[in-house]
């Protein structure tokens, strides 16, 4: 029989570390950017291309570039050969602008009151983050009930409430932009979780009706879908009946994303086990108490990177407004390089907006993941 200290291993051998090729930074680059010729070829093709795009490109926007001043004289000059000279960014152009592109045409003296309903969102909305915050079902009524009705008065004003008047054609923006796809995002998803439970239902009308309307929305282009409301609606109308073109805008942008919302809460139902249908119905539930304590909450757990997604998709494309003449933050920064004080400088402007556009929507992506992780680990609790 062989002898058991024989078999075992040496102290020595069990304070070895394993291999540094095995662990950290250099397992991770063999295995991810250098694990087959081919992988290690696109991987340096891609090292080459960045070394030949970042440093002009910070050179152009961070180095060279303009950062304050009184007008484009600071950003560009001629010798004396009238030759013209140019520095890098001239991010002054965003300083000039800045207020512009945040409230479009709104007027400077009244934006105290698109800051102040800005502000009350922001609050309840953190209330509703805080952990140790309790009864949030009262923000939650507040924020969707109460809340529109504040905002809608303090940007368009009221008489009785001594707000001036400001019509939605001055609306513009940022301002314009987060608000059109804050209440796109927040009626698209109760709008599909309706399309889509209407579309398994058991009832041929309301099957056949939910139908026809997911598919319509999601066969015509959101462009043809603004435009009609836009332009085309208006002729279908009484005459000296007028509906803000603002209103129609985001009756349509809500239409259009619930009806992708849907298909996106239809896969969430698919995809749970007919079991959890059938526990519901032999505890006594009925129809609307199973879809609301047991099988949607589900459902839209499974589903939150393509709700999500779905809400990336829609924001982004509140740009194409534009082609309806609302001054949205593109518009704006389109309109400011028609100026002929400002041209010459179109990189500045579209950035700025793409590099906000980014902020907002990685900033969802991020949440979402992270709600996405807190329901997967109670769900395992």
């Amino acid at each position: 029989m062989p002898d058991p200290s024989a078999i075992l291993p040496t102290e020595s051998e069990q304070l070895k570390k394993p291999p540094v090729v095995t662990i950290g930074l250099i397992a991770w680059l063999r295995e991810n950017l250098f694990s087959t010729w081919y992988n290690t070829v696109f991987t340096i093709l891609g090292i080459y291309i960045l070394y030949l795009a970042i440093p002009p490109f910070f050179q152009w926007a961070i180095l060279d570039a303009v950062w304050s001043g009184e007008d484009r004289t600071v950003c560009e000059w001629y010798d004396e050969n009238k030759i013209k000279y140019r520095a890098g960014a001239c991010w002054l152009l965003i300083k000039v602008y800045f207020n512009f592109f945040t409230y479009g045409f709104y007027p400077d003296e009244l934006q105290w009151r698109v800051n102040l309903s800005f502000i009350i969102l922001a609050v309840a909305t953190a209330l509703m983050f805080i952990p140790n915050i309790k009864k949030k079902q009262y923000i939650g009524m507040f924020l969707f009930f109460i809340y529109p009705f504040i905002a809608f008065f303090l940007l368009s004003g009221n008489d009785t409430l001594g707000l001036d008047y400001v019509s939605t054609h001055k609306w513009g923006g940022l301002f314009l932009t987060f608000l059109l796809g804050s209440i796109g995002i927040v009626f698209a998803l109760p709008l599909g979780i309706v399309l889509a439970l209407g579309r398994r239902s058991k009832l041929p009308v309301v099957r056949i009706l939910s139908v026809v309307f997911i598919e319509f929305w999601r066969g015509i282009p959101l462009i043809t879908v603004l435009f009609f409301a836009a332009v085309m609606f208006p002729l279908f109308v009484p005459q000296g009946v007028e509906i803000d073109n603002l209103l129609r805008c985001i009756v349509g942008l809500t239409l259009f994303g619930g009806a992708y919302m849907a298909e996106v809460v239809r896969g969430g139902l698919q995809a749970l086990p007919k079991g959890q249908y059938e526990a519901a119905q032999a505890v006594g539930l009925g129809y609307w108490r199973m879809m609301g304590m047991v099988i949607m909450p589900q459902a839209l757990r499974i589903v939150i990177p393509g709700i999500v997604n779905t809400f990336i998709g829609l924001f982004k494309d509140t740009t194409l407004v534009f082609i309806i003449s609302l001054m949205d933050l593109l518009l704006t920064i389109f309109t400011s390089n028609t100026n002929p004080d400002w041209m010459g400088f179109p990189f500045e402007g579209y950035i700025f907006a793409a590099s906000v556009y980014f902020i907002i929507c990685f900033s969802l992506s991020r949440y979402s993941l992270r709600v996405e992780n807190k329901l997967m680990v109670s769900k395992q609790n």
